[in-house]
């Protein structure tokens, strides 16, 4: 059970954080969030998708990590099977949490409870004197550059929405012992739409570099590939025989 909390000086002068730290914290996490900055070096690795929230309108931007819920097939205790890591999760064990003394106001937490926290490891957070330590100012500013990407994210998709870019999909996938599974609640980019956006709006995202996150997330799709592969690899009994993402629309339409 995590106990996360906000970093105070006063209470944690002692507190340090291992040098060596694992990605055991997500061994079961079939999805992770991922922000539009990532997206390039991200659709190397994982298939990049935007799930919907069920209880908003709002969509979240992640990779799959495994293709069915508590499967992650990129962590082993060995090792993460992909050169990239989501920033969202390497920062293990920070987060961004509200601070409760200040009103709206995000600070440093982190939690107490993990391995890699403990008087006994390397990192100090604080010094002698009581002033941050380059460790824990470098911490900071990975913090506020992924609350800024996470700004910058949710524009994005926002923006996608309005333009009518997003198109649902289904991934559809066919095991060994002839079990079939459909994924539903997965959202790409409509590459129909896209190729139909007028001149002007093209040159506008051209201007603010929104190809870049756009294409790289169509890139990603092949990647669903790479997670059947690494289901093959693995030690689970039923392989994949067969994965493929469809437009759900193409279907209601048949």
């Amino acid at each position: 059970m995590a106990n996360i909390v906000p970093v105070r000086k006063d209470q944690h002068q002692n507190i340090k954080i291992a040098s060596k730290r694992d990605l055991s914290l997500v061994a079961n996490q079939h999805i992770a969030p991922i922000s539009a900055r990532e997206y390039a070096q991200a659709a190397t690795c994982y298939p990049v998708v935007l799930v919907k929230d069920p209880e908003s309108t709002r969509y979240r931007s992640v990779v799959m990590l495994g293709l069915e819920a508590g499967e992650n097939l990129y962590y082993s205790e060995e090792k993460w099977d992909a050169i990239y890591i989501p920033q969202s999760i390497s920062l293990v064990p920070f987060s961004l949490g509200l601070d409760p003394e200040k009103e709206k106001t995000l600070t440093t937490c982190v939690d107490l409870d993990s391995a890699f926290v403990g008087e006994d490891k390397e990192n100090a957070l604080f010094d002698a004197e009581g002033n941050d330590t380059d460790f824990f100012k470098g911490i900071q500013d990975s913090l506020g550059a992924l609350y800024d990407n996470e700004v910058m994210t949710e524009k994005f998709v926002q923006e996608l929405a309005e333009n009518d870019l997003l198109l649902e999909l289904e991934l559809n996938i066919n095991f060994s012992n002839n079990e079939k599974k459909k994924l539903v609640g997965l959202f790409g980019i409509d590459e129909q739409k896209l190729q139909k956006l007028s001149d002007e709006k093209v040159l506008d995202f051209n201007k603010r570099g929104l190809f870049i996150p756009i294409y790289a997330m169509l890139g990603s799709i092949g990647q669903i590939n790479r997670l059947a592969q690494l289901r093959n690899q693995s030690a689970a009994e039923v392989k994949v025989n067969g994965i493929q993402f469809r437009p759900v629309v193409a279907e209601e339409t048949k």
